[in-house]
């Protein structure tokens, strides 16, 4: 009776002091406390997922790895987990659990330091929310008022719901969602009890109770809390029982890889730079981009199998060096090659509505997150001529017209002659603006450039997508001046696109967390930059590439048949390799080479033996994946196609032997009839033809 006597006096003492002082500082810390409109306006920091436009998750960005989930789809077996073991008289209380506090108060007396806090789920929540974790008797205070106000203005459902989403589970997993799948690669939903229990457990010590780090101490607390439901009937004895002796059944995804890195990182880099790194990292949206994972898949598959075809040939190449006298490698710097790595890069974009479809930027952003597709400037070799021959047919050149593949010097600002060559070391004299495109005659275009003025191919270039800087220089002609591969791909969009530029884009919608379009767009910005003419002809004169020049092996040797255009490009000593080829639906670039600007390591390593190859395997294969109809490019009103002399290269007789099709925009058609065969007794025998080799100068 005395010791009840004592209990209740000392209860009676100590409720009396704690209601005094909180009767004494309410007043006091009442204006410090967050208003019932900061509860209102308070918005946790949620994952931002990044879809592809199928819908497929390609990543997630997170300060807080957190995703918000209703209080509907959270489990009960989890509600009841976490009510059991954290406060089991929460839905009874109203903010403060006062037997609970007392006994803390004991506890802490007893053990002389703090070792119990009894706080409600409320008061966890009002800590989590807006306080610090610090321990003090002037923290504590104030939980315990914000609890009261929450209370006073949320039901229980939305308490639990805020703060099953807000808790922390370790490992980076802010709420049950993300903790859900960090542990189960699971939704919250989907969870069984033994999951819901493991997860309940780890509220008292996310740290100390990890099943990933510490899995017997996990079970351990998990069966502590099946225990507990159990005692307070919110399941029974046998299924926590049976629920003690299973596995954890952990399936974690501690880091997810994401697909489609390089790509990712570029839509990342754009939305931070636009929106801010609070929208990645804080607001929790949905990013929906324009990528096609399929052809993603493909891209990387291909491109990847050819740098390890090339990367076997750059290594034996090194080691046969490595096998030369030490004074002749030191001649030749072979330390720095040794371990150079073959890099490479693929982009993918519909020219008719500027989407991105597929990007790669290198063979490994683990190891290098430098986008090659982006951010590499690269020179384009004969890549960057069909500007020139752009610029020259919507100047009223026509196909036919004659240029002359002859020797040349040109003087230097240092005083020295430049001399140009062609690929074979073979000039042909006079040929057609569509044979040296088709040829990729150097010395043709770069005399057909002269007559344009490198200004005006500039503008026509920058007109046509091409933002990197471009000095107005003969050498421009046969692409001395660096280019993103990006711009590159976008420029030649222009061609199947009837002459209209779209700039890329690669994402189509931003979508807040209440489902609130934040920025939506179905294309790129648009401008007509070429006739439909011109575009259609240049369309025309690059079909001849692939079907008569330097990448009609994507024809012989790959298979790749459809109607298409393009144009390789090699660089000096083999350094770089490009291809960039369209169909009438898409268009796709490939560059590889080493990030240093050496050698491929081997003496022919052309764009046609290097890049070609995985352009023509990605488009075929790209073609199957998304069932795309075999389409010819469409010819506009405004050019007229006749048939000519494939000798002459004028209006074909009926005594032509040889003969092709030959399109014009209307006005620059030919008139002139073929001289060279007008009849039975009427032919004029043609001129012998004479190659002309390195020494004679035109000026």
């Amino acid at each position: 009776m005395a010791c009840l006597k004592r209990f209740l006096i000392y209860f009676l003492i100590w409720g009396a002091i704690y209601i005094s002082v909180l009767a004494g500082i309410l007043i006091h810390l009442g204006k410090y406390l967050p208003s019932l409109q900061e509860f209102e306006n308070f918005k946790p920091k949620l994952i931002t997922t990044v879809y592809s436009a199928d819908g497929q998750v390609l990543k997630r960005f997170a300060e807080q790895r957190r995703e918000y989930v209703s209080y509907e789809r959270i489990p009960t077996q989890l509600i009841d987990a976490v009510v059991a073991t954290e406060g089991h008289r929460f839905w009874q209380h109203w903010g403060l659990d006062l037997s609970g506090i007392f006994r803390a108060a004991l506890s802490n007396l007893k053990a002389g330091r703090i070792v119990q806090g009894g706080s409600t789920i409320t008061q966890q929540l009002a800590r989590n929310l807006f306080l610090s974790q610090k321990v003090s008797l002037n923290r504590k205070i104030k939980e315990q008022l914000v609890a009261v106000r929450i209370e006073r203005t949320y039901s229980k459902p939305e308490i639990l719901e805020m703060y099953l989403n807000q808790v922390y589970f370790g490992h980076g997993a802010w709420g049950a969602q993300a903790a859900s799948r960090l542990y189960f690669s699971e939704d919250v939903g989907t969870l069984s009890l033994n999951q819901c229990a493991t997860l309940a457990g780890l509220l008292k010590a996310p740290t100390l109770y990890s099943p990933l780090d510490y899995p017997l101490k996990a079970i351990k607390r998990r069966n502590h809390v099946l225990r507990r439901t159990a005692e307070l009937g919110m399941i029974s004895r046998e299924e926590a029982e049976e629920t003690s002796n299973q596995d954890l059944e952990l399936r974690p995804q501690l880091e997810e890889p994401g697909e489609a890195a390089y790509f990712v990182e570029y839509v990342r880099q754009q939305l931070e730079r636009k929106h801010g790194s609070q929208l990645l990292y804080e607001k929790g949206v949905s990013v929906y981009t324009t990528l096609n994972l399929k052809l993603q898949k493909i891209a990387e598959t291909v491109l990847l199998e050819q740098l390890a075809r090339r990367q076997k040939i750059a290594d034996a190449q090194f080691a046969l060096q490595d096998s030369l006298p030490v004074a002749l490698q030191d001649s030749l710097q072979v330390d720095s090659l040794r371990t150079r790595v073959v890099q490479g890069a693929l982009v993918t974009i519909n020219p008719h509505n500027g989407h991105i479809l597929a990007m790669v930027g290198g063979r490994d952003f683990q190891e290098s997150k430098f986008n090659r597709a982006t951010q590499a400037l690269r020179q384009p070799g004969s890549a960057f001529k069909p500007f020139v021959y752009t610029a020259a047919v919507d100047n009223g050149y026509r196909p036919t017209d004659l240029l002359l593949d002859t020797p040349i010097s040109l003087p230097m600002p240092d005083g020295s002659l430049w001399q140009p060559e062609n690929y074979d070391r073979i000039f042909k004299g006079p040929v057609t603006l569509r044979q040296a495109l088709a040829e990729s005659r150097n010395v043709a275009t770069i005399q057909l450039l002269m007559k344009l003025t490198p200004k005006v191919v500039r503008n026509y270039a920058q007109m046509m997508g091409i933002s990197s800087p471009l000095a107005p220089v003969y050498s421009l002609a046969i692409g001395s001046c660096d280019v993103r591969l990006i711009e590159l791909v976008s420029a030649y969009g222009v061609f199947p696109n009837g002459g209209i530029r779209v700039e890329p884009i690669a994402v189509l919608s931003i979508i807040d967390r209440n489902g609130n379009i934040i920025e939506q767009r179905e294309r790129g910005p648009a401008k007509e930059v070429l006739r439909a003419s011109t575009a259609y002809v240049m369309t025309s004169m690059l079909e001849s590439v692939m079907d008569a020049g330097t990448a009609r092996g994507a024809r012989l040797w790959y298979g790749f048949r459809r109607p298409a255009g393009g144009k390789t490009g090699t660089t000096n000593d083999f350094t770089d390799a490009w291809f960039v080829g369209f169909i009438p639906q898409m268009v796709n670039g490939v560059w590889i080479g080493f990030d240093e600007k050496i050698p491929l390591g081997e003496e022919h390593a052309s764009a046609a033996a290097v890049a070609l190859p995985v352009w023509a395997r990605f488009m075929r294969a790209a073609c199957d994946s998304l069932e795309l109809p075999a389409k010819n490019f469409q010819m506009p009103s405004t050019v007229v196609e006749l048939e000519i002399c494939a000798e002459s290269h004028k209006l074909a007789t009926p005594y032509c032997p040889q003969k092709r099709r030959e399109v014009f925009i209307k006005g620059t058609e030919l008139t002139e009839v073929c001289p060279l065969h007008q009849g039975p007794g009427k032919t004029i025998p043609k001129p012998e033809e004479k190659s002309l080799q390195r020494g004679e100068l035109v000026f």
